[in-house]
């Protein structure tokens, strides 16, 4: 390679890491003003300021509001802004391994305790914000529809396991884990109830367990 494609080269590098910083920093400047003020006090002008941008950089790489808010609760339920689905995560993989169904239900549950804790105080923003908001409305259906997905696939690798209690379908059993592990049930427990994580941990698993597998 010539000294002149590799200056290119490192240089395409180096601008895609800046604006993947300067995302970042929109993101993160984003989550603790809806956290805050709410998602309808929040603007893009306050989203700028706190980034350290100017607004049109924020138009730039999301458009608007409700993109912004979206990326913010994408990299919250995956824990960083690798370009990498919740569902080939290395601890989903670990669940897919694992031959015991418990086991594998233990991990699962133990991993969505640490999403709903980044993730709950976000998504009650987006489920407030729905009733008038269409772009938000939008937002949390879309959210419930990939929870219920990721909760499918988990209940699937429960059967291939053959785990699963014997009465139940694998969309009863979906529809189950769906209800029990939400970000509804979490913040209830931990923010409305007082419980500690660990406590919903240890009672989610109890509940899981007792409801759906033999």
């Amino acid at each position: 390679m010539s000294d002149s494609v590799k200056s290119r080269t490192g240089g395409g590098n180096r601008r895609a890491a800046q604006a993947r910083a300067t995302r970042r920093r929109i993101i993160d400047g984003a989550r603790e003003l809806f956290l805050r003020n709410g998602y309808a006090a929040t603007t893009l002008d306050q989203i700028a300021g706190a980034a350290g941008v100017a607004v049109q950089t924020v138009y730039f790489h999301f458009g608007n509001k409700a993109t912004v808010l979206k990326e913010v609760v994408d990299v919250l339920a995956v824990g960083d802004d690798e370009p990498i689905p919740m569902l080939d995560r290395p601890w989903v993989r670990q669940v897919r391994e694992e031959p015991d169904g418990r086991r594998a239900l233990a991990v699962w549950l133990s991993n969505s305790r640490v999403i709903f804790g980044r993730l709950a105080p976000i998504m009650k923003i987006v489920r407030d914000a729905a009733g008038a908001d269409p772009e938000m409305a939008a937002q949390w259906e879309t959210n419930q529809r990939q929870r219920f997905v990721a909760h499918r696939a988990l209940v699937e690798r429960l059967g291939d396991k053959q785990a699963l209690r014997p009465e139940l379908t694998v969309q009863e059993a979906a529809d189950i884990v769906f209800t029990l592990v939400s970000h509804e049930v979490y913040f209830l427990l931990t923010v409305e109830r007082g419980w500690t994580p660990d406590r919903w941990e240890k009672w989610i698993n109890e509940t899981v367990a007792g409801a759906i597998l033999r």
